[in-house]
């Protein structure tokens, strides 16, 4: 099956992510318009420099600018403390993620366009950044963590743990871009997670030590940014690392396998990813906390 018969799955995950956060974004924009303006108006002025920034710089389309704004605008209303401060928001493990994947992008181009791989000049539309950022919106906003909550999932006084989910689909999206953008440069030739086999580099599911170990540092310089960000303790960073590297794994082998038989395309494989990355993050601060309670 083409790339393009699989255009279905990058309008799926468009359809799953922005309506749910453009509701997201305008309810919890009026609610904090009433209750404390300057961190609605920090908020979508950061957000929207963000996404301008991302634009003109090549690294993202008109639409995914657009994406971005929203998505990052509903991470940051989902982290606003009080007192508010930008900076102690989910902002800054985002701008993290972005200075991360626009390097690693740019990075050895001349060799990636020789191999086919390199990244459109217009940067990523607006499908891989919902399928990058879209998990960490939706598992990060107050009815996932109310839910969360009332089903006595993380039934402890430290509500920063809430985030390691969101966290670590954050932290995993960089860990994919730069052990795939870096390994293909740092590896001639990368093994199949599946069988082991050598492949050309760019292969779906191919890995490399180097691809990995860089992935494995990205991912924890973005939830260290986080954890930093949200005042979070040591537990917070490593269940955010322990998603994102199950994650990153995850993601080899959903490309080893349904990506290259052609039943998933690459934005699917991202968000299913972070999904996985999330999930993790969660399940492993559940039996955590219940370990400490028992």
């Amino acid at each position: 099956m083409s790339r393009v018969e699989l255009l279905w799955q990058s309008k799926l995950v468009l359809l799953l992510v922005l309506p749910a956060v453009a509701a997201d974004v305008i309810l919890q924009a009026h609610w904090w318009f009433l209750a404390d303006r300057p961190v609605a108006l920090w908020t979508f002025g950061l957000s929207a420099v963000l996404g301008l920034a991302a634009y003109f710089s090549r690294a993202a389309t008109a639409g995914a600018a657009l994406a971005g704004f929203a998505l990052c605008a509903a991470l940051m209303f989902a982290t606003a403390p009080l007192p508010f401060a930008p900076w102690r928001t989910a902002l800054l493990p985002v701008v993290v993620l972005l200075l991360l994947t626009t390097l690693a992008t740019h990075l050895g181009r001349n060799r990636k366009l020789a191999l086919g791989t390199a990244e459109q000049k217009s940067g990523r539309n607006a499908a891989q950044v919902a399928a990058n950022l879209g998990i960490a919106a939706l598992v990060s906003n107050p009815l996932a963590q109310a839910t969360l909550l009332s089903l006595r999932w993380m039934p402890i006084p430290d509500p920063g743990l809430l985030f390691a989910p969101g966290l670590a689909a954050i932290a995993e999206s960089a860990a994919d871009t730069l052990s795939s953008e870096l390994g293909q440069l740092m590896s001639p030739k990368p093994r199949m997670l599946t069988t082991l086999r050598a492949a050309p580099p760019g292969t779906d599911g191919a890995i490399s030590f180097g691809g990995t170990l860089v992935g494995i540092l990205a991912a924890a310089i973005v939830a260290a940014s986080g954890t930093l960000a949200l005042g979070g303790s040591t537990l917070l960073f490593l269940l955010t690392l322990a998603g994102a590297v199950f994650g990153l794994f995850f993601d080899s082998l959903l490309g080893a396998t349904l990506e290259r038989r052609g039943w998933l395309n690459n934005d699917g494989v991202n968000f299913l990813s972070t999904l996985a990355a999330a999930a993790f993050a969660l399940a492993a601060a559940t039996l955590t906390v219940h370990a400490r309670i028992n």
